[in-house]
């Protein structure tokens, strides 16, 4: 995050949107949320695991998940739990909607590949780009009636086999880019094990930080 941060500000990016899941499955959740709520003016929107957060009986029926939920609730503050739960599902902005998966669901997603579900995913949206993550694969396509689906890729876990940081910037004429950061996984892959040892989450998070790949 600090790697991407240090990019933007040099391409100069003077604000942010934030796409969801902050603080799971990573080394830091406490300080990760507490370093995005130092960005001034940052907008921020829920994801599928800060929602699982705020309500564990929400949790699918997995364990290395379920594990990884109560990590992170037993490492941040429960009101700050509750919060990161209570955020905004999407928002509208120049004639962009920014989502956490699509506009129907937090937890069903666009592919890189055109799907035969994604007129349904829309949900009949009327702006002419759509920016939405979950999947952790960074791409940009045209979706049904010219729709301009763009996935960013993770900041924290890519899972498209590239392991550096994904985001996208976009400038004051709306154009947008796909950027890659490279950054010191083996750091992150360190503070992990250091800090919740070798539990399934873990060793599969650190895996994926090593690799980039699901």
């Amino acid at each position: 995050m600090e790697a991407v941060l240090a990019d933007a500000r040099e391409a100069g990016a003077d604000g942010f949107v934030l796409g969801g899941d902050y603080a799971l499955f990573g080394p830091f959740p406490a300080e990760t949320v507490a370093a995005l709520r130092r960005l001034e003016g940052a907008r921020w929107i829920r994801g599928n695991v800060d929602r699982w957060s705020a309500h564990p009986d929400q949790v699918p029926e997995d364990e290395l998940i379920q594990g990884a939920i109560a990590a992170c609730r037993s490492a941040m503050d429960i009101d700050v739990v509750a919060e990161l739960g209570a955020l905004p599902e999407q928002l509208v902005s120049d004639e962009t909607r920014y989502c956490h998966a699509s506009p129907i669901s937090d937890v069903r997603s666009f592919m890189p590949q055109p799907g035969d579900d994604d007129r349904e995913l829309l949900g009949g949206v009327g702006e002419a780009r759509v920016i939405f993550g979950h999947t952790h694969l960074q791409f940009r396509r045209l979706g049904p009636g010219g729709v301009e689906l763009i996935n960013p890729g993770s900041v924290g876990m890519p899972m498209d086999g590239d392991p550096r940081a994904a985001y996208a910037l976009i400038d004051r004429d709306g154009r947008l880019e796909l950027r890659r950061v490279a950054y010191d996984a083996a750091v992150s892959v360190a503070a992990l094990r250091e800090r919740f040892g070798d539990v399934p989450w873990a060793t599969r998070s650190a895996r994926r930080f090593e690799t980039g790949e699901a």
